[in-house]
């Protein structure tokens, strides 16, 4: 439900990270601290000329490398520090890591079918969606108070930022797997004081016209 004109809003901006190579094969990256390649360093950059202008506040990302690097350009442009914050880092994939998933689902085809059907079921070794979007959301309620009725720039991951436009726009886990999010993507989730909140902006790409999607 969204909420009236007259409320403060505080806008978070979710910025998945630029390519790595495990994103190249698509492969489950979670924990793994990889750089990002030449054409990732690039999305960094586009991105960054595209938010540069708009009115931002903050700029808050995950700790890994992926992240940070994506994030630099845009402190750059606008003279902001990047502040890291734990809560924002991807799911650990566990064993998993480094899989993708079709060897995943070979590897462990009881769990996989599982953990695709049931947000509470882990990879074996690593964390549950569940477990992920609870501490997402302590994360991201904490920058909404710190940052009321400003614009907050969060570089983060997948399932982070799958799981604030869930929360925001109030639908089921389907969203977890039903929507797909590009390298370097912008989304916008908008929250309101009197506890209104809404999804305003889903996995743009405009500034990456010359890269395929995927």
């Amino acid at each position: 439900m969204g909420s009236s004109s007259a409320s403060t809003s505080t806008r978070l901006v979710l910025l998945r990270h630029g390519q790595t190579p495990l994103s190249v094969d698509r492969r489950y990256s979670g924990r793994d601290d990889v750089a990002m390649t030449a054409v990732g360093l690039d999305q960094a950059a586009r991105v960054a000329g595209r938010l540069a202008n708009w009115p931002i506040s903050a700029i808050i990302c995950s700790p890994l490398r992926r992240t940070r690097e994506t994030a630099a350009p845009l402190a750059a442009a606008t003279g902001l520090p990047v502040t890291v914050d734990e809560g924002l880092i991807e799911t650990d994939f566990g064993q998993w890591e480094g899989l993708t998933f079709s060897e995943a689902a070979r590897r462990d085809p009881e769990v996989h079918r599982a953990w695709l059907r049931d947000t509470t079921v882990a990879p074996p070794g690593g964390e549950s969606f569940a477990d992920a979007e609870a501490r997402v959301a302590t994360a991201r309620e904490t920058i909404v108070a710190e940052h009321a009725g400003q614009t907050v720039v969060l570089v983060t991951h997948v399932t982070p930022i799958k799981s604030m436009i869930r929360a925001a726009m109030r639908v089921g886990p389907e969203l977890l797997h039903g929507l797909h999010l590009d390298l370097a993507s912008v989304s916008l989730v908008e929250y309101f004081d009197d506890g209104g909140s809404v999804g305003r902006l889903v996995n743009d790409t405009s500034h990456l016209r010359s890269y395929p999607l995927g």
